[in-house]
């Protein structure tokens, strides 16, 4: 079925971006979109991953410079049965994660120095258990190609506005019609889609991520959490790169409180609410909770990920 979606997806913004390329060009111009189109969905799935953690100028971590953080990824991986992940740290206040890669083999988990500093150890091992849901359901592949086409689709859309309506082209079969059409509708289609896929994919995360912490109220709390942060603390990266917000486990653009349509997340509220009614029900979990650090530490200290290049300090979180 994931399968299956991925190429229904692939076919629908490859279309999507060929209909733009024809409403700025005609047929000449639908022809170099579908080529622009085939060879991002080639590059996107061996690199979109890449381009990603690029953007938010991620670093990888391991047990001798994250070892705390380190150790609560390892051993969720292990309740869930998946390869280890690769670890990575962005460098902003606002507490958020993600996950991405095309494959479980080829996968990586993020987090933000604001979220270790944020949470505690229980809470993180929540959320990465909500990212390892991802990986171990294939949505990252679909999350992070989404994005790649989303973003293109909109700089088409750009262009359209430069060039599309231009007296010299003749090529436009709709004139200025299909220029506004290109500028409005292409976009908002493409983010659209994202907000279905997104918003579809985090409760059955949220569920999974329960099963693999063991303890849905982690989870439930950071949540919590992470929405109050989100909606006060700016993301500088995101908001150059929104057509990855969908990838978070929180939108980091802005903190949306009603579920509807434009919305790249679920109501935090109601998300909180199936956790807990899971916690309430009893759930039946097939693993332990992970390994958790004393919650009784008070200083958590984390890596400086920051653009100077220094040493990460020691601490619980180093």
């Amino acid at each position: 079925m994931n399968l299956v979606r991925t190429a229904m997806l692939l076919a629908f913004m490859t279309a999507l971006f060929m209909f733009v390329g024809f409403l700025i060009g005609g047929r000449a111009g639908m022809m170099i979109a579908f080529l622009i189109a085939a060879g991002m969905n080639f590059f996107s799935y061996w690199n979109s991953d890449r381009m990603v953690l690029s953007a938010y100028r991620a670093q990888e971590v391991d047990e001798r410079n994250a070892p705390e953080f380190f150790r609560i990824v390892r051993d969720l991986a292990r309740n869930a049965g998946l390869p280890m992940p690769k670890i990575y740290l962005y460098d902003s206040p606002q507490p958020n994660a993600f996950a991405t890669g095309r494959n479980p083999e080829n996968a990586a988990v993020a987090a933000s120095t604001g979220l270790l500093r944020a949470l505690s150890p229980e809470e993180v091992a929540g959320v990465m258990a909500h990212e390892l849901a991802h990986i171990q359901n294939r949505d990252t592949l679909t999350m992070t190609i989404t994005a790649t086409l989303a973003g293109a689709i909109s700089m088409l859309g750009n262009f359209a506005f430069f060039f599309g309506g231009s007296r010299e082209n003749n090529n436009n079969p709709l004139g200025f019609v299909g220029v506004l059409v290109a500028m409005i509708v292409a976009p908002l289609a493409a983010m659209l889609v994202q907000m279905a896929i997104s918003r579809t994919r985090e409760y059955s995360a949220d569920r999974r991520g329960a099963e693999i912490c063991g303890n849905p109220l982690w989870l439930a709390s950071a949540l919590g959490k992470i929405a109050r942060g989100a909606s006060h603390v700016p993301n500088e990266d995101a908001e150059r790169n929104p057509a990855t917000a969908h990838m978070f486990i929180i939108n980091p653009l802005s903190g949306e409180r009603m579920d509807n349509l434009f919305s790249t997340h679920p109501n935090t509220e109601n998300r909180i609410a199936a956790l807990q009614e899971m916690a309430q029900g009893g759930m039946n979990v097939s693993t332990g909770p992970v390994r958790a650090a004393n919650p009784s530490r008070k200083s958590r200290s984390v890596p400086n990920t920051g653009r100077g290049g220094s040493q990460p300090p020691k601490g619980p979180w180093s």
